[in-house]
C-alpha cells in the first residue's frame, strides 16, 4: 500500500499512478503534479496541430455535432493542402506480416503532421485514387479491432485491445507500451478521423470515460469490462453476499495480496471488490491509455472530443451502433434506368438482376452488409449515393472510386448469384483490381 502525495489517501501499489494522475489533473493548477502531467502530455502535440488553431474557423460554436466535426477537419485539412504528402505505400503480394508492418510504420515517427495531404499506392494492384485512401485507413480501423499479423511477444497475431465486443480494453501487454504501438494506435484514429475514414467502435465506456481525462474511481465498470476470464471469475465471487467457501476465499485474497489490497472482511468485502475491479480493468493499463491520448493529441481529433463532448459517441461510437442497416442502403442506391439505350441487357434482365441485389441486401447478415459496402465504396462508411450497373462480365465488380457496383447480367437464378456475391465481397481485404 501507498500514500497519494496529492490526497494523502492509501491506495495499491499497482493503483498508485492511475489515482495520482488523475487526483493531480483534479487538484489547482499551482499543484507540481498537474503541472508535470500537463507537461508531459504537451509535449506530444506537434506545433501546428494545437487546440486554438483548430478552433478556428467556427466549428466550435456549430450546434450539429457532424457538421462541427466536417468543419474542424475542414478547417485544418486546409491548413497544410499545400504541404508536401504523406506516402502510404502497401504491396498486396506481400505477407500478411508485411502489410501489417507497412501500416505500423506509416505511423511510428514522431512529430508528422497528419493534415498533410495523403497519397495511397497498393503495389501488385492496379487500382488507384479515393478507393486505395479508403482501403489503407479501413484497414488500419480493423486491425485495431481484430489485431494485427506480426509475431510480437510469442503471437501469431498481436491485439492491441482484449475483451469482449462493446468492451474492449487496451492489451496488458509490456511489450506493446515499450514499443510505442499504443501511440501508434492513437496516430491511426486521428488519420482516420481527418480524412473521413471509421471510427474504432466498442471500447468500453469506463476506458472512453478515462481516456477523457475522468478518474478511474468514477468510471462506471463492469465485469465484462475485465478481459481476463479468469481473473474476472475470481472478482465476480465477491459480487454477492453469500459466503465463500475456504477455497473461494483463498483465490479471491491471493490475487487481492498480489495487488497490494488487504485481508478480505465481511465489511470491507464491497470494497474489495470496486478495487480489484478498478485495477483489473485500468489500473493495469494505465500507460496503454496515456500512449492513446498522446497519439490523438498529434491530430484535432483530440480538441474535438474534448471540447465538445456530443461528438464522443460518434468518434468512439458503442459496438453495434455503425451497423448498416439495410433499409437504408437500399433507400441510398441508384439503380439502373428503365430507357438507358446503351445497356447490355434488356429491361425484364436488369429488374431480375436489381432484384436479386435488393433480396441480398434485405437478407444479410450485418457483416455480409459491411463486407458489401467495402467491397462497393473501399470502407465501411455508407455514401450518401451508391450506383449499380448491370454488365457483362463473370463476377460482380466494383470502381470505389465512384461507388459504383457493376453485378453481371448472366445470373438465371439467385443462388448463384448470392453465392459469387459473396465470393467477391469476401475479396475487400485483399485488393480491388480495378480503379
Amino acid at each position: 500500500m501507498q500514500e497519494c502525495p496529492v490526497c494523502t489517501q492509501i491506495f495499491p501499489t499497482d493503483f498508485i499512478e492511475a489515482h495520482a494522475s488523475a487526483c493531480g489533473e483534479s487538484a489547482s493548477a499551482g499543484n507540481e503534479m498537474h503541472a508535470s502531467t500537463i507537461s508531459e502530455e504537451e509535449a506530444a502535440i506537434p506545433g501546428t496541430s494545437g487546440g486554438d488553431r483548430d478552433r478556428d474557423g467556427g466549428w466550435f460554436t456549430i450546434a450539429d455535432p457532424a457538421k462541427a466535426i466536417a468543419q474542424c477537419v475542414e478547417n485544418h485539412l486546409s491548413l497544410h493542402k499545400e504541404e508536401n504528402p504523406l506516402q502510404l505505400t502497401m504491396d498486396i503480394r506481400s505477407s500478411p506480416t508485411e502489410q501489417d508492418m507497412a501500416l505500423i510504420s506509416f505511423h511510428k515517427p514522431p512529430n508528422v503532421e497528419w493534415g498533410r495531404p495523403l497519397n495511397c499506392r497498393l503495389e501488385g494492384d492496379t487500382a488507384i485514387g479515393q478507393g486505395v485512401t479508403r482501403f489503407f485507413l479501413s484497414s488500419c480501423i480493423e486491425k485495431l479491432k481484430s489485431g494485427f499479423s506480426i509475431n510480437f511477444a510469442n503471437a501469431d497475431v498481436t491485439r492491441l485491445f482484449d475483451g469482449e465486443p462493446g468492451h474492449l480494453v487496451p492489451s496488458a501487454s509490456h511489450f506493446l507500451v515499450e514499443s510505442d504501438l499504443f501511440m501508434v494506435a492513437g496516430r491511426m484514429l486521428g488519420h482516420s478521423f481527418l480524412h473521413g475514414g471509421p471510427s474504432l467502435s466498442g471500447l468500453s465506456p469506463a476506458v472512453v470515460h478515462v481516456l477523457l481525462g475522468g478518474s478511474p474511481e468514477t468510471a462506471t465498470l463492469t465485469l465484462e469490462d475485465c478481459p481476463d476470464l479468469d481473473i474476472r471469475e475470481i472478482i465476480r465471487l465477491l459480487g454477492g453476499e453469500s459466503t465463500l467457501s475456504e477455497k473461494d476465499a483463498a483465490s479471491v485474497q491471493e490475487l487481492a495480496y498480489a495487488w497490494d489490497l488487504p485481508s478480505i472482511t465481511e465489511t470491507n468485502r464491497r470494497w474489495i471488490f470496486e478495487k480489484l475491479l478498478i485495477h483489473a480493468v485500468i489500473g493495469r493499463v494505465t500507460r496503454q491509455i496515456k500512449q492513446l491520448r498522446r497519439g490523438l493529441k498529434e491530430t484535432p481529433m483530440w480538441t474535438v472530443l474534448t471540447q465538445r463532448p456530443d461528438t464522443v459517441d460518434r468518434l468512439l461510437p458503442k459496438e453495434g451502433s455503425g451497423n448498416i442497416n439495410p433499409e437504408v442502403l437500399l433507400q441510398r442506391i441508384t439503380w439502373p434506368r428503365e430507357d438507358d439505350e446503351d445497356a447490355d441487357y434488356s429491361v425484364a434482365t436488369i429488374c431480375c438482376i436489381t432484384g436479386y441485389l435488393r433480396q441480398f441486401i434485405a437478407h444479410a447478415t450485418p457483416t455480409e452488409l459491411t463486407d458489401l459496402v467495402k467491397f462497393w465504396t473501399g470502407w465501411e462508411i455508407l455514401p450518401r449515393s451508391l450506383s449499380v450497373e448491370v454488365v457483362t462480365g463473370r463476377y460482380p465488380t466494383a470502381s470505389t472510386c465512384f461507388e459504383a457496383l457493376r453485378v453481371p447480367g448472366h445470373y438465371k437464378d439467385y443462388t448463384s448469384f448470392r453465392t459469387d456475391v459473396l465470393a467477391s465481397i469476401s475479396s475487400c481485404q485483399t485488393g480491388f483490381g480495378l480503379v
